[in-house]
C-alpha cells in the first residue's frame, strides 16, 4: 500500500509536466522567462561558510520546491537536497518512492545566524509549504513528503516547538498543523541531478506549474530577506 500512495505522488509529478507541455503546445500556458534577478540569487557563494555557520534541516514536500526557496535567502550559504529520518542505509531516489525507507525529502542548510536567524527560518519554513496536510504536499502523496523539522540542538527543538504551538493557538491554518518534530539523523545528500534543479531546469513543466507560483508568493512575502538581485 505504502509503495503504491508514494507511486501515485511520482505519477502526478509526470502528468503535470505533461500537462504544461500540451497547455504551452496549444498556446494556451505561456512559459514564463528564467528570471535574473532569481537566478542570481540562486547562484553558490565562491567561499565557504563562516566559521560559526548553523545547520537546519526542513522537510516540505519536494526537495525541489524547497531547496529553491531557501537558496534565495540572506544568510543561507547553501540549500542541499537529501534523505533524512529513515532506516535504509544510503538510500537512492527508488527506493526513496516506494514509501518504505522512512526517509523524508528534505533540504540540509547551512546559513549564519549574524544575519538569519533559526526562528526566521521557521517562519519561511511554514508559510511556504502546507503544514496540516500527513504525508502529502500536493499532487505529491507519501512518507516522503511529510512536514518535518530535523532539529540540530535544543534551542532549535524549543524553537520549533513554540512556534509551532503558537501558530496552532492563533489559528494561523484552517486545520491543526501536523509538522513532525524529530531528532537530526543521519543525512544522506540526494542524487547530483537533484540538485539546484530549478535554478537548471527552470521551464521544465513540474518547474513552471508547481514552482514559479509558489516562488512568486514567497519572494513577494520575503523580499526583505533575499539576496540581493542581478546586477544590470
Amino acid at each position: 500500500m505504502a509503495a503504491r500512495i508514494a507511486w501515485v505522488g511520482a505519477l502526478g509529478l509526470l502528468l503535470v509536466g505533461a500537462a504544461a507541455a500540451v497547455l504551452w503546445g496549444l498556446g494556451l500556458f505561456p512559459l514564463t522567462a528564467a528570471d535574473p534577478d532569481r537566478a542570481e540569487r540562486m547562484k553558490k557563494p565562491d567561499e565557504g561558510p563562516p566559521s560559526h555557520a548553523e545547520v537546519a534541516t526542513f522537510g516540505g514536500g519536494c526537495f525541489w520546491c524547497t531547496e529553491a526557496v531557501f537558496q534565495q535567502l540572506k544568510g543561507v550559504h547553501s540549500a542541499v537536497p537529501g534523505y533524512t529520518g529513515g532506516d535504509t542505509k544510503n538510500p537512492t531516489y527508488a527506493e526513496i518512492c516506494t514509501g518504505t525507507t522512512g526517509h523524508a525529502e528534505v533540504v540540509r542548510v547551512t546559513f549564519d545566524p549574524e544575519v538569519i536567524s533559526y526562528a526566521e527560518l521557521l517562519e519561511v519554513f511554514w508559510k511556504t509549504h502546507d503544514p496540516t496536510t500527513l504525508n502529502q504536499q500536493g499532487a505529491d502523496h507519501g512518507t516522503q513528503y511529510r512536514s518535518v523539522i530535523f532539529y540540530h540542538s535544543r534551542q532549535q527543538k524549543t524553537l520549533a516547538q513554540e512556534y509551532k504551538k503558537e501558530l496552532d493557538a492563533k489559528g494561523a491554518f484552517d486545520r491543526p498543523i501536523v509538522t513532525e518534530i524529530s531528532p537530526a539523523s543521519e543525512f544522506y545528500p540526494a542524487e547530483k541531478y537533484h540538485h539546484d534543479y530549478f535554478a537548471r531546469n527552470p521551464r521544465a513543466g513540474y518547474c513552471q506549474v508547481v514552482i514559479v507560483p509558489k516562488l512568486k508568493k514567497f519572494e513577494e512575502a520575503f523580499a526583505d530577506k533575499l539576496k540581493p538581485a542581478a546586477k544590470r
